[in-house]
């Protein structure tokens, strides 16, 4: 078994379990963090964007979502990707909207600031922090402050991308204590299988990936998010499942990218046996 914190992984001891006996088991690193992963070297840049259908159980297609790259943006004198993600259902007359964006610095792999606004009939929810990395805290537009367990935080839009960076040994968890917010932390992220998957963009041999976050407000205690990446050096976000207000359950299926270094739109990349992704044994 493979743990780390921070991002980075180590040989462990054989898994007794999952779940609680694998928590038991991980082990802290140091924080020196994938150093060697440089800006040029991250597998997104600006001008990358992925374009999803919303897929609900028993109810079929009930909106659309984005999740793009732009920048670079200055912050308080650092130059950051501005990350967007827009998502907009509807199920019958009743819509729900979620609109974040989080600007990295892609350097440190660390996030200056970051907002969310999300509407639906049963909730309403608006953030805008300013994240100070090297102070360890951060400070909220609604007179909200805290510590910071990191000079690396990530917010919940910046650690998608973030995972994008790690690499994904078959049975690995990582345990990553780098949200902005200390009550939001740890965030575990387990290697749950590699799998074909089909999409309306395609069929892709992926790497399925668990998420495990804290958010007392939106999961009312620790939410799951699944996310099948490419199993390439690009791990492009191919399908996503989460807990959205109002519908519950979701599924976000990708129908097109758009590859940052060519501006060209892929619809239909071809099928599993084409792709140039290489499946671990």
């Amino acid at each position: 078994m493979r743990v780390g914190t921070n991002g980075r992984s180590t040989a462990g001891a054989v898994p007794r379990g999952i779940a609680a006996s694998a928590l038991a088991c991980l082990v802290f690193l140091a924080p020196a963090v994938l150093a060697a992963q440089s800006a040029g070297a991250l597998p997104f840049a600006v001008g990358e964007r992925f374009d999803y259908k919303v897929r609900v159980p028993r109810l079929g297609t009930v909106g659309r979502g984005a999740m793009w790259v732009e920048g670079p943006v200055d912050v308080r004198g650092v130059s950051t990707l501005l990350l967007r993600f827009d998502s907009r259902v509807r199920i019958g007359p009743v819509s729900a909207s979620d609109r974040t964006s989080s600007w990295l610095d892609p350097r440190r792999m660390a996030s200056l600031r970051y907002e969310k606004r999300g509407r639906s009939p049963l909730s309403r929810r608006d953030e805008i922090v300013q994240l100070y990395p090297e102070e360890h805290r951060w400070t909220a537009a609604n007179g909200d402050s805290g510590a910071s367990p990191s000079a690396e935080p990530l917010d919940e839009l910046s650690f998608i991308y973030f995972i994008r960076t790690l690499p994904f040994p078959a049975d690995t968890t990582y345990r990553l204590v780098r949200h902005f917010d200390l009550a939001r932390s740890p965030t575990t992220v387990r290697v749950v299988r590699r799998e074909a998957l089909t999409t309306p963009a395609g069929a892709f041999r992926t790497v399925l990936v668990e998420m495990r976050v804290r958010d007392p407000r939106r999961y009312r205690g620790e939410g799951v998010v699944r996310i099948n990446f490419t199993d390439d050096s690009a791990r492009l976000p191919v399908r996503i499942e989460s807990t959205m207000p109002m519908v519950g359950t979701a599924v976000l299926l990708l129908e097109s990218h758009t590859s940052p270094a060519t501006g060209h739109v892929t619809r239909m990349p071809g099928s599993a046996r084409d792709s140039s992704a290489h499946v671990h044994r």
